[in-house]
């Protein structure tokens, strides 16, 4: 009797599309997406996995922002949250036929692979709102960043003395809008990418949606994505091999396997970086709580070793 594929949300980290120093190329970040999307096929080939892939988006979007900004004169920018969007279309195309052309190479073109522009629903009364702290977009001079709070109403701050940059909430995720179209896609033998870049913002108004300025964690997004199509494993890949205590100090430990109780512990005392490390820990721990079976983090080349408990930091319950 065949055994039932668990399902795995994979989240792929920013050095899996374009790596530190490079231009952003079109061609830099299909040769990047192909050796992550070697690491995709290793998972599906071992008959033992469903794969729901999610991804990072920054610079992608970044460089959406600035042509928006450079080309403003000659072509209407479009709302940041439009270009997120855009994003998700983009890398969406470079993985799904990165996936679909190796997979008919390993005589598996039977396995069809969809891209899901996902919109993700957050709550309008989120904090994160009142104080938008995400710095996106171009940098700017201050005459020119006072001129976009007065005249697009935006939220400016000075950025560690290299210019003015806008700034936009990052609210938590409630949940993915588009959820049951993937498990329905799940369902039928798909490989579906999904949640990009945290998703597309939406707000819930009389019954519709309605977008709106704001950037999501993609790591926390990556985590409601797990819990609302029913996977029994969050892999969260990143530019490490394992979370570590007391990172670069003499005192550095690699955390092979805790439970959700001890990184709770770590995570309060402070042993993971803001913006880093610190929201992988946390997108963990939710899906551990929220009944998950085991969330996993580490660094793309170990990620089939990782599935095996042979790499990488697992978390569980007990």
């Amino acid at each position: 009797m065949a055994v039932e594929k668990k399902l795995v949300v994979v989240a792929l980290g920013g050095n899996a599309i374009l790596q530190p120093g490079q231009r952003g190329t079109f061609e830099e970040q299909m040769k990047n997406v192909h050796v992550t999307c070697e690491q995709l096929v290793h998972m599906v080939e071992s008959g033992k996995y469903k794969v729901v892939v999610t991804h990072g988006n920054g610079p992608q979007v970044g460089n959406i922002l600035l042509q928006n900004e450079v080309g403003k004169d000659v072509a209407a920018p479009m709302p940041l949250y439009v270009c997120g969007a855009e994003s998700q279309g983009l890398i969406g195309y470079m993985i799904q036929q990165t996936l679909t052309n190796l997979l008919a190479k390993k005589g598996r073109g039977d396995i069809p692979v969809a891209t899901i522009v996902t919109q993700v629903v957050v709550d309008a009364k989120d904090e994160a709102f009142t104080h938008p702290t995400k710095p996106v977009g171009p940098f700017y001079s201050a005459e020119e960043a006072q001129r976009l709070k007065t005249e697009k109403g935006y939220d400016v701050k000075e950025d560690a003395g290299r210019g003015w940059r806008r700034v936009v909430a990052s609210p938590d995720p409630v949940e993915i809008f588009e959820k049951e179209a993937i498990r329905q896609l799940v369902a039928a033998r798909s490989i579906v990418i999904a949640s990009g870049g945290g998703g597309i913002p939406v707000l819930r108004e009389n019954g519709q949606l309605r977008g709106v300025d704001a950037v999501i964690d993609k790591d926390l997004a990556g985590e409601r994505l797990a819990v609302d199509v029913g996977a029994s494993i969050l892999v969260i890949l990143t530019d490490i091999s394992q979370v570590k205590l007391h990172y670069k100090t003499p005192q550095e430990k690699g955390l092979t396997h805790i439970t959700v109780a001890e990184a709770k512990t770590y995570h309060a005392e402070g042993h993971f970086a803001k913006g880093s490390m610190e929201p992988k820990v946390r997108a963990a721990i939710r899906f551990i709580e929220s009944g998950g079976e085991r969330a996993i983090i580490t660094s793309l080349d170990k990620a089939t070793d990782a599935l095996d408990g042979k790499a990488g930091t697992t978390i569980t319950r007990e």
